[in-house]
């Protein structure tokens, strides 16, 4: 059975940094592009980053590259998101996603990632 666990969320103040974790089991991790959405209520689930199993390529959304790092340890099964000079308009629930069937291709959209995790609340204060 695949799981996604997240950890890492909480509050920081705008400028401050947050490092997310997504633990994998039951499989998913090799093999599969890792992958973070974020969601606020009303709005819908938005690409942040993803990273490749094989070459560590990755694919970032313009609202935060240069500020935002996608990394993955496979000894781990992990998948850690490094969020630097954060901003308020960060705040949001951050989804870990596996996509297992992309043959390697950094994907962006929510219907390619068929594994989601059960999301951590990042809120950055001004």
């Amino acid at each position: 059975q695949v799981q996604l666990v997240e950890s890492g969320g909480g509050l920081v103040q705008a400028g401050g940094s947050l490092r997310l974790s997504c633990a994998a089991s039951g499989g998913i991790f090799s093999g599969s592009v890792m992958g973070w959405f974020r969601q606020v209520p009303g709005k819908e689930r938005e690409f942040v980053a993803a990273n490749n199993w094989s070459d560590g390529g990755s694919n970032y959304a313009d609202s935060v590259k240069g500020r935002f790092t996608i990394s993955r340890d496979n000894a781990k099964n992990t998948v850690y998101l490094q969020m630097n000079s954060l901003k308020p308009e960060d705040t949001a629930v951050y989804y870990c996603a596996g996509a297992p069937t992309t043959g390697g291709r950094v994907v962006s959209r929510p219907s390619e990632y068929a594994y989601w995790g059960q999301g951590t609340q990042v809120t950055v204060s001004s």
